[in-house]
C-alpha cells in the first residue's frame, strides 16, 4: 500500500464517525456465534469455495515441509464447513487435523461430509474465546494452528483470550499461520454508515462481525501478549477488477506467521499481567 492509497482510505473512513448504539454493539458481540450459526443455516455448504491456495501461501502446509518428524497435528480454528480441511487432508496423508467452530451447524456439516473420518480428523464445537481447547486436545500437542479468516469474527476485547487458549495446545516450536482482513481493505471502505461498532470493527447485514487488522495489532496480540516469535507479518494486496460491476480496487489482507518458543515457560511469563 502506497502513501496515496492509505491517505485516500483514511479519508473515506474518517467520513463515517457514527457508531452503532451501545445496546446493539453488545448484542452483536454477544450473539456472534449465533449469527454465524444462522449464516450456515441459510447457506449450508454452498457459500465458500475450498481453500486450495493455502499451501501456496504457507509452506508449512505442503507435504514434507512440516516441522514434526512424522504425523504432524494441525488445528484449524473457525473451520466452517471444512473448506480448508478437505484439501489439506488430501494433500497431507500423514497429517491429523482437529477442526473447531463456534457454529454447531457448521461442525455438523463437517461431520456429515463423506470424507470425514475420526482416524484423520476430529471436528468439535468450540468458542475459542471461552471454551478451553485443552479439554479436547492434549496440551502442547499441536504442530500447526491455522487461523484463516477467523479472528475477524471475534470482538477485539476477546481476541487476546483466544490467543491464550490456542497457546495452551501449541507445541514448543509450533506455528500459528494467520490470514485475515487487513485495514483499508475494499470491504471495509465500502461499509455504509450505521455498520461501524468501533475502530476497524463492523457488522454486516446478517449480524456477523468483521474486524480489519493492522500488522501492529497482530504484533500486540501474538508477540506482546502471547510471547510468540514473529516470523512474518505483512499486508498482502490483491488488485480486484470487475468491469461488469465497475469495481477496480484493492483487497488487503493481513498475513503472518508466529512461532512458539521452545521453552513454554517463556509464553507463560509473557502472558502474565498483559491486558489488551
Amino acid at each position: 500500500m502506497d502513501d496515496e492509497f492509505i491517505a485516500d482510505a483514511q479519508q473515506i473512513l474518517s467520513a463515517d464517525s457514527s457508531l452503532v448504539p451501545e445496546f446493539w454493539q453488545k448484542k452483536y458481540k454477544d450473539e456472534a456465534g449465533r449469527n454465524w450459526d444462522k449464516f450456515y443455516n441459510r447457506n449450508a455448504t454452498n457459500f465458500f469455495k475450498d481453500r486450495h491456495w493455502t499451501d501456496r501461501e504457507f509452506e508449512e502446509l505442503r507435504p514434507g515441509h512440516t516441522f514434526s518428524e512424522q504425523n504432524p497435528v494441525l488445528l484449524e480454528i473457525g473451520c466452517g464447513v471444512g473448506n480448508f480441511v478437505w484439501p489439506i487432508l488430501k494433500s497431507n496423508p500423514d497429517m491429523f487435523v482437529y477442526a473447531c467452530d463456534f457454529s454447531p451447524r457448521a461442525v455438523g456439516f463437517v461431520k456429515a461430509n463423506e470424507h470425514y473420518s475420526e482416524d484423520r480428523c476430529r471436528a468439535f464445537v468450540c468458542d475459542i474465546t471461552k471454551d478451553r481447547l485443552a479439554d479436547t486436545i492434549p496440551p502442547h500437542s499441536v504442530d500447526i494452528v491455522s487461523a484463516i479468516f477467523v479472528f475477524s469474527a471475534l470482538p477485539p476485547e476477546k481476541q487476546a483470550d483466544a490467543v491464550s487458549n490456542v497457546l495452551e495446545i501449541l507445541k514448543p516450536g509450533g506455528r500459528i499461520l494467520f490470514r485475515d482482513y487487513g485495514i483499508y481493505d475494499l470491504a471495509q471502505l465500502r461499509f455504509k454508515s450505521g455498520h461501524k461498532l468501533e475502530t476497524n470493527l463492523y457488522v454486516r447485514q446478517d449480524g456477523t462481525l468483521s474486524y480489519y487488522f493492522s500488522t501492529e495489532r497482530l504484533r500486540e496480540l501474538f508477540v506482546r501478549h502471547g510471547g510468540l516469535v514473529e516470523l512474518d507479518n505483512e499486508y498482502v494486496v490483491r488488485r480486484l477488477v470487475n468491469v461488469k460491476r465497475e469495481i477496480d480496487s484493492d483487497r488487503v489482507f493481513a498475513q503472518a506467521k508466529f512461532q512458539a518458543p521452545i521453552d513454554t515457560s517463556a509464553i507463560e511469563s509473557a502472558m502474565t499481567g498483559t491486558v489488551l
